[in-house]
């Protein structure tokens, strides 16, 4: 992983792309909600999107190692589904089984499969990469990060609310078919949307290897 804990990639994908995903994922066999759809690696249009070799080669270069996914979620925001996302580290994973081990705390089941808050040891192993199927821009919502929060560590909610208010934050405004990899360890948040505008985003999750540990084996997503 960087110093900074992202990377942001221009035109990794091309409109057409990008479209034929959306078609894909508005098709019949996807469960959609108010924002977005989960568990999208069972859909096998999105799984071997995560396994194709531009997305692998960004995960290996920031993973440091090999690459594989595991999870994958859509996040559709608009004006008809709006929503504020407060400063916070992605901390949960999706697990095989339960453990009872240091650092695996507030286990909850969603659509069947259990999640566990992880930690930073584990967690330094996972990178998201986001793949914008519409312009990310200051109008509709976009990412905003804390660049470096990353090496910190799992914060508690009173230690990341000291950094925000510490250090600058950076808008993440990424054209359509763009990438944004990240660490979930990154502080991160995002505002409503000021406009009609889209912005979907496809976000795939990626490990070193399924297994984390000894009797410790993510998910499929």
């Amino acid at each position: 992983m960087n110093d900074s804990g992202y990377w942001i990639g221009e035109n990794i994908f091309s409109k057409l792309e990008c479209d034929d995903l959306l078609q894909s994922l508005s098709n019949s066999t996807v469960k959609r909600g108010r924002a977005g759809a989960r568990n999208l690696m069972r859909n096998p249009a999105i799984s071997m999107l995560a396994s194709e070799n531009r997305l692998l080669r960004i995960a290996e270069m920031m993973l440091g190692r090999s690459a594989v996914p595991y999870k994958a979620t859509l996040f559709d925001k608009s004006g008809k589904a709006n929503w504020l996302v407060a400063w916070h580290q992605d901390t949960a994973l999706p697990l095989m089984n339960r453990v009872e081990k240091a650092g695996w705390e507030h286990w909850s089941e969603k659509a069947g499969i259990l999640y566990a808050h992880a930690p930073a040891w584990a967690l330094s192993r996972i990178l998201a990469i986001r793949i914008h199927l519409d312009a990310s821009t200051r109008t509709n919502g976009p990412l905003k990060i804390i660049p470096g929060s990353h090496v910190k560590g799992v914060m508690t909610d009173e230690e990341v609310k000291t950094i925000v208010n510490a250090e600058t934050h950076v808008e993440c405004l990424v054209g359509q078919g763009g990438v944004l990899a990240m660490s979930p360890l990154l502080i991160h948040s995002s505002s409503k949307a000021q406009t009609e505008e889209s912005r979907r985003v496809l976000h795939i999750e990626y490990t070193d290897s399924l297994e984390l540990d000894r009797d410790i084996r993510l998910a499929i997503a």
